[in-house]
């Protein structure tokens, strides 16, 4: 990464890097985007337009979504812009699991509640097919095999490319994959956990086994819920998540925020931005395939981009995962 990486308002001519979807054919831009809480909900829908049309000129080509982001509104969101784009040049996404009403039914990953969800889907992106489909969390009330069977289904139809999985453990990866093998059916491609310097539990045996099963790896939260990006460093601003959510409780400790006072140390001292280092690192790892970042604003993204750029040597990766040592 060329010096000045900390000038915000500098524009340049970023080089999306791209990789394979695990053994899969499929090429992902390392950084994509997602639209989490901002799109249909912190953000107002000509901010979230001009920061996807940033995100596709700077060669992002992955946007992930899920219905139940502020219930529906971040797919329509969505689906109102994307005419005003290359379908084809798109991996789009959603997710299913969370419930979506009061219908006993609407929730899980039964047959009938993923064959519902993806058509509602589909109907809010006003897209014909999902180029990935997310089952968002394992269903114990739902036997595996008729979740792999339906997904499977999905994408015999044409209307899922590739389905795929979040935050499940390493053992039900595992069992998807050996019913699909018994079965014939499509496996799940994509694993989507949470994933950061402060979180690197999947490292022991999620990511190993995906590489296994030669699956794709998109992480989310990778800045922490915000903590990495220096944020937090000097107390809790006003109208930040840590304010307005519970998502940071019990977190930002005198012990944590030591580590990332110090955290920012490396970066200035690197001349880049917490949040660049932050992604850096998780880009640095193996089995990873592309890093889901939010934005607020198009500078923020452009920020988050930057990443790509930014080549950690042997040294600096070991300083950081010593002050972040996996429990």
């Amino acid at each position: 990464m060329r010096a000045g990486g900390l000038v915000e308002s500098e524009r340049y001519t970023l080089v999306m890097k791209y990789r394979k979807l695990g053994s899969s054919g499929l090429r992902v831009s390392e950084i994509s985007l997602g639209g989490w809480i901002t799109f249909g909900g912190t953000i107002e829908e000509g901010v979230a337009k001009s920061i996807v049309q940033r995100a596709l000129e700077g060669g992002v080509n992955f946007i992930d979504l899920a219905d139940v982001y502020c219930n529906g509104e971040a797919e329509r969101v969505m689906g109102r812009m994307l005419g005003e784009f290359t379908r084809e040049n798109l991996i789009l996404s959603s997710k299913l699991f969370h419930p979506m009403s009061d219908d006993p039914n609407d929730r899980g990953l039964s047959r009938k509640h993923i064959v519902q969800s993806v058509e509602r889907s589909l109907k809010n992106l006003g897209t014909d097919y999902l180029d990935f489909y997310f089952c968002h969390r394992e269903d114990p009330e739902t036997s595996l095999e008729e979740t792999v069977r339906a997904m499977d289904d999905l994408v015999h139809q044409g209307k899922v490319l590739y389905w795929g999985t979040s935050v499940w453990t390493a053992e039900y990866l595992k069992r998807a994959h050996e019913i699909a093998d018994k079965r014939n059916l499509y496996a799940p491609q994509v694993e989507q956990p949470h994933y950061n310097l402060m979180e690197r539990g999947i490292e022991r045996d999620v990511l190993p086994m995906a590489d296994k099963l030669g699956m794709g790896v998109v992480v989310w939260s990778p800045l922490a819920g915000g903590m990495l990006t220096g944020k937090y460093n000097d107390g809790i601003p006003e109208n930040s998540r840590a304010k307005t959510t519970n998502w940071l409780d019990g977190r930002l400790t005198e012990q944590n925020l030591d580590r990332l006072r110090r955290f920012s140390e490396i970066a200035l001292r690197l001349e880049v931005r917490p949040e660049q280092l932050a992604l850096a690192w998780i880009l640095s790892r193996p089995v990873i395939t592309s890093v889901i970042t939010g934005a607020s604003t198009p500078e923020q993204l452009e920020s988050n981009l930057r990443a790509v750029e930014l080549e950690l040597t042997k040294d600096v990766r070991k300083e950081l995962e010593k002050l972040f040592p996996r429990t």
